[in-house]
């Protein structure tokens, strides 16, 4: 998963480190150029602040990176592929990351859920549609994924701005009620058939935790109403489009990046008014724990990080073979059987174990995005969730669950590439055990997220502060968790009048 961008921002955003770091002081280092690590930095320079932007890596990007990974010609996503959360994101409606080349691109059908016997559940853009697919369950849907989507503002805003006036008061309150259960409680209650159930688990199986837990009703009903509300698009050109647009607009702010730079104590960071860390909090304790009291380093040292993954890239000579149709137009494929087939897998998961039939995210970037691939070809992207640190090759197990819902998928691989849970972790140090979330996402660390504070991206050190997916709002790319950051910045040790960088 380490090979080098296809992609990547020009030199005239990054540099090379310097051999002597220039004698100023800057307002803000940002460590880290991760989808947050960009965003705190871009709220920082919108600001007026002079910022620093070091990243380790030879590419900027971290969890948004593209590159040929199997053979010439073929760009695969590294890690995130989808974009719901991109897309819904208002800080980056803000930003004009068009102008600088992003373009986002709508499959006929964001999601499709197979099942034995060549039928299939979908996710489509209108909420009509969907509930028309599921029958009988049809009026289900709308009644719990359909208001959440009436309300997205609320339902979104609500993970990002938990104290605001909604605009529909009763619909979030329902959605509250609902998103607190359990996904298998909520499954089972709300709807009667296998389709509806099937499709409601595939979005739940995000949380990647096992099915009773409280709360993991919640994803599948953001996903859900996410797909109808904004779409499940993907990048043209590849997830790296969103690092590169976000990076253009950073060095039209004035904004140094520099790559190939990283960061072990933060004694190495150049004097800064504050300093901003795309990090885990196991990092943030490398970093900056000797700067911090026993009770926040404890604290630290308890956050839990959930299971990792096992990724397979492949590139193809066609497209899948899927036996359902519609799985032939989705961008997105969640494979895995049943409601009960999946939470036995994750429940699996959850006990430390290799399920043998996992559930297997999969997407299909080069059905909507022809650039991806040469013509006539495909790329295929796909995981499954695996214990913390595991080392198994998940391949055979994955590529037998394709197999399942498309005969004679593996006769259109051209070549394919393995991450196991392991190899994620080498990839990216913020992806401990290759949890690629950062973080367990239950009821307790979605609040005390890395720790319980009132201002959860301030540490005990006014001066440091942590913007990765191990605070609020989580995971996905949004770019909330820097923004949010960046503003508790602005509010605290750089509130005041700004020093201006010597030019």
């Amino acid at each position: 998963m380490g090979a080098a961008s296809r992609r990547g921002p020009t030199a005239a955003t990054t540099a090379a480190r310097p051999a002597a770091m220039p004698d100023f002081i800057w307002d803000a280092v940002v460590v880290g150029a991760g989808p947050n690590g960009l965003t705190a930095a871009v709220t920082l320079a919108r600001a007026g602040c002079s910022v620093l932007l070091l990243e380790g890596a030879p590419t900027v990007g971290g969890g948004t990176r593209s590159a040929a990974l199997t053979l010439p010609g073929f760009t695969h996503d590294v890690c995130s592929a989808v974009h719901p959360l991109a897309a819904a994101s208002p800080v980056f409606a803000r930003l004009p990351l068009a102008e600088h080349g992003l373009e986002w691109l709508h499959p006929d059908i964001p999601l499709a859920h197979p099942l034995d016997g060549g039928e299939a559940a979908t996710l489509q853009r209108s909420v009509a549609a969907t509930a028309e697919g599921l029958a009988g369950d049809g009026p289900a849907w709308t009644r719990l994924v359909g208001r959440a989507a009436g309300a997205w503002d609320d339902v979104f805003g609500m993970l990002h701005q938990p104290v605001r006036l909604p605009r529909h008061p009763l619909a979030l309150a329902r959605f509250a009620a609902a998103a607190l259960r359990p996904a298998t409680s909520l499954a089972r209650g709300a709807f009667r058939d296998q389709p509806a159930r099937a499709l409601f688990a595939g979005l739940a199986g995000h949380s990647v935790l096992p099915f009773t837990v409280p709360g993991t009703a919640g994803f599948g009903l953001v996903l859900g109403a996410s797909g109808h509300a904004v779409g499940w698009p993907v990048a043209r050109g590849g997830s790296q489009a969103i690092a590169d647009a976000l990076s253009a607009h950073l060095a039209t702010l004035g904004a140094t990046i520099e790559v190939d730079h990283p960061v072990r104590r933060l004694e190495e960071v150049p004097p800064a008014r504050a300093v901003l860390l795309d990090v885990s909090p196991r990092q943030l304790l490398s970093l900056a724990g000797h700067r911090f009291p026993a009770r926040y380093r404890r604290a630290l040292t308890r956050f839990r990080h959930g299971p990792g993954v096992c990724k397979v890239d492949w590139a193809l000579d066609g497209p899948v073979p899927w036996t359902a149709q519609a799985c032939r137009r989705a961008g997105t494929v969640h494979v895995g059987g049943t409601l009960d087939e999946i939470a036995a897998a994750e429940a699996a998961v959850g006990r430390g174990e290799h399920p043998e039939r996992p559930f297997v995210l999969v997407a299909q970037q080069s059905l909507v995005d022809p650039s991806r691939a040469p013509e006539g070809r495909h790329t295929l992207w796909g995981y499954c969730h695996v214990p913390n640190g595991s080392t198994v090759d998940m391949t055979d197990r994955i590529e037998r669950q394709i197999e399942r819902f498309a005969p004679g998928f593996r006769d259109r691989v051209l070549a394919r590439v393995t991450a196991t849970a392991a190899d994620v972790e080498r990839y990216s140090p913020n992806y401990i055990g290759g949890d690629i979330a950062g973080g367990a996402h239950d009821l307790v660390q979605l609040v005390a997220r890395p720790a319980l504070r009132l201002s959860p991206h301030r540490t005990p050190d006014r001066q440091v502060l942590l913007c990765s997916a191990s605070t609020p709002p989580g995971a996905g790319v949004h770019g909330l968790c820097g923004y949010l950051a960046a503003r508790s910045a602005l509010r605290g040790v750089l509130a005041g009048p700004l020093r201006l960088r010597a030019m």
